[in-house]
């Protein structure tokens, strides 16, 4: 198996990855709460078909923070340098969630660049979310922050209890509380408004690379049956639901989820 490197790239802002494997590329995108730690088993078992990378995004882990507003696109074009520092023309692009929706926009601006999709416990938009819902996701993460002076590990073990599914194991909530508690405060708040006002999405009937969906029986943000509808728009897409599994399906049910996404990747591969 090919050993992890951690490496620092790109300027204004550089990012931090965790790299392994040869060949094809493979890049893997957390959500907002995570960062490129929540992929490490899937960067150990896939490094040894790809060249498989995962990030913190801009703001998060190890990368840089960044002056002024976020504009949500600026997450695909940081993507579109990676691609290019690597000399790749095309890749196979996954997401979680936040990073789900990274990956669809990123196809939306430069569908040329993607060889497949993998799209895991995501949405299409807020808009497809109620009023109630959006307030509930924002309140829940910016208002303790920036009304009540607290510090992302403060509400950590809080946003963690709504996201990780009944039968995960106390490792694996307190792997998502780590995660979460590492944020940086101002670029978070920055995502967490940006996310939620950002409204344009791939559209998906008109997603023309082989995709695959997975979901998690027991995730509650991002329902299964949601993923189905949005599976059902796609012209070539595998959905799967993974049994005893939250919204952090890759963490809390590896094993498996490696497992469903290597046939998947393989069978697109060369």
């Amino acid at each position: 198996m090919p050993q992890i490197r951690t490496e620092r790239i790109l300027d204004n802002p550089t990012i931090c990855i965790d790299h392994a494997g040869e060949g094809e590329m493979l890049v893997l995108m957390h959500g907002i709460g995570g960062n490129r730690t929540n992929w490490t088993e899937q960067v150990e078992a896939f490094s040894d078909y790809f060249h498989t990378v995962a990030w913190d995004a801009r703001g998060y882990g190890d990368s840089d923070d960044y002056n002024g507003p976020l504009d949500f696109s600026d997450f695909a074009r940081d993507l579109l340098r990676l691609l290019d520092h690597f000399g790749v023309e095309k890749a196979h692009i996954g997401g979680l969630s936040m990073g789900g929706r990274i990956a669809q926009d990123f196809y939306v601006l430069f569908p040329e660049r993607v060889k497949t999709l993998l799209l895991v416990s995501t949405f299409a938009g807020f808009k497809h979310f109620s009023q109630e819902e959006k307030q509930r996701f924002v309140n829940l993460r910016r208002k303790p922050l920036t009304e009540e002076g607290k510090e992302p590990k403060d509400i950590a073990p809080i946003v963690a209890k709504t996201l990780i599914g009944p039968e995960a194991t106390v490792e694996q909530y307190q792997r998502l509380v780590d995660s979460m508690a590492a944020l940086h405060k101002e670029s978070y708040i920055k995502t967490v408004e940006a996310t939620t006002m950002y409204d344009r999405s791939a559209e998906l009937e008109d997603i023309a690379v082989p995709t695959q969906m997975i979901y998690g029986e027991n995730d509650s943000l991002t329902k299964p049956e949601l993923g189905e509808q949005m599976a059902a728009q796609i012209k070539d897409c595998e959905f799967t639901i993974i049994p005893k599994a939250g919204h952090l399906v890759n963490l809390e049910q590896s094993d498996l989820f490696i497992e469903t996404m290597l046939p998947f990747l393989l069978k697109h591969w060369g």
